[in-house]
């Protein structure tokens, strides 16, 4: 009973940081991310709920495969799952920047940041457990997407950094 209880809080963890910062950015999105000029290839706004509910799964549900198999917070533990941490606070802290507090500028360099621990940390899980490595791929896909509409953002609304 107690392992299937981790398997749902891990599971779960990334969404709490996912719907905070939806939930505390939501009426900026209406009132001033629709203003933006972005690029005919940026996803409808409809699509994101969808995307995150899917790849905050994976990606919780793959921290649980690397926490079982290293035994829980082990000191083999702190690398691979820092690096986790670290790239979640990264991804929780990119919609205050860019819906809250309209940074571009940190929110460009917070997801290029977010880009590097990510990738550090589907290298670190590859040699843990590969199923857990292969549920980050989506999310290093929606990430190299979010990445390029963040630089083209920035760069075609110079008059909001």
């Amino acid at each position: 009973g107690r392992m299937w209880a981790y398997t749902v809080g891990f599971t779960v963890l990334p969404h709490v940081g996912g719907f905070l910062g939806w939930f505390l950015n939501r009426k900026e999105i209406p009132a001033w991310y629709e203003k933006l000029k972005k690029p005919s290839w940026c996803p409808s706004r409809r699509m994101f709920p969808v995307a995150w509910t899917m790849l905050y799964t994976g990606m919780g549900y793959a921290s649980y495969l690397v926490w079982n198999d290293l035994g829980g917070c082990s000191s083999k533990a702190i690398v691979p799952l820092g690096l986790y941490g670290a790239q979640l606070a990264l991804n929780w802290a990119w919609p205050p920047l860019f819906f809250g507090a309209r940074n571009l500028n940190l929110a460009l360099i917070d997801i290029l940041c977010l880009d590097g621990l990510a990738v550090g940390t589907l290298c670190s899980w590859y040699r843990i457990n590969r199923l857990a490595a292969l549920l980050l791929l989506p999310y290093l896909g929606w990430l190299a997407m979010a990445t390029c509409l963040t630089i083209r953002i920035w760069k075609d609304n110079p008059e909001q950094k």
